[in-house]
């Protein structure tokens, strides 16, 4: 589903993000992306959204090359993945409805076919009874569920996070990361980068490490260290 192959990324400033990363992710597999601050997590999803390139090698989602796909291509791939930002990243002049619906509206679905999408996605993640509410009436913790509706609304195949549970507290986090856990059960390929160590461990999933751009370590807790 997500294949990195010797992908290096390097900043019009000179800085060097990435370097020679080379690792898969198979489809339904839920991984964890951890490292130091400016360890390059936050640019390898990038690369998952076409929103920058990669230097050099090659990087592929579900069997499409992103590094050489034409930036008029970027909507329609991005239509297949799921975002998720630790700031939530929400329209404050708009409901939680309307924040909700918003892919479903830019790829044009039909109202009733939204609206009944919108209020899965709005149980799914416990807020079904706040729907017209405006976001900043919320708690930080139901503005990043109110994300997580939006990110899985359109049922994408891929969900990314980046580190989504910064500005939660542990309870909260925990339940952020069991809704993850709930969607990886459907099917869902998840990639989450976080800095939440002890919860990653608690997860027992497949964990990638980042340091300087270079992937360091990639292991499975339950199952001992990859090879």
């Amino acid at each position: 589903m997500i294949r990195f192959d010797r992908v290096s990324k390097r900043y019009a400033g000179g800085q060097l993000a990435l370097r020679e990363l080379t690792f898969e992710i198979g489809k339904g597999e839920m991984v964890f992306l951890t490292g130091h601050s400016g360890a390059g997590k936050s640019t390898l999803l990038r690369l998952l959204l076409m929103l920058e390139r990669a230097t050099r090698g090659q990087v592929l989602l579900d069997g499409r090359n992103l590094t050489t796909t034409p930036d008029r291509q970027a909507p329609a791939v991005r239509q297949g993945v799921g975002m998720i930002f630790q700031d939530h990243k929400l329209l404050a002049d708009k409901s939680v409805f309307d924040n909700v619906a918003l892919p479903l509206m830019i790829a044009g679905n039909r109202y009733a076919d939204i609206r009944k999408r919108v209020r899965g996605a709005l149980k799914m993640v416990g807020l079904e009874e706040r729907e017209r509410d405006w976001p900043l009436a919320l708690s930080g913790g139901e503005q990043q569920r109110v994300g997580v509706a939006r990110a899985v609304v359109a049922m994408p195949p891929v969900l990314l996070a980046d580190e989504p549970t910064g500005n939660l507290d542990p309870d909260l986090s925990r339940e952020l990361f069991g809704l993850f856990r709930n969607l990886n059960e459907r099917g869902v390929t998840v990639l989450i980068a976080s800095h939440d160590l002890d919860l990653i461990r608690r997860m027992r999933q497949r964990v990638l490490v980042l340091s300087e751009g270079k992937l360091v370590e990639d292991w499975v807790p339950k199952q001992g260290r990859r090879e």
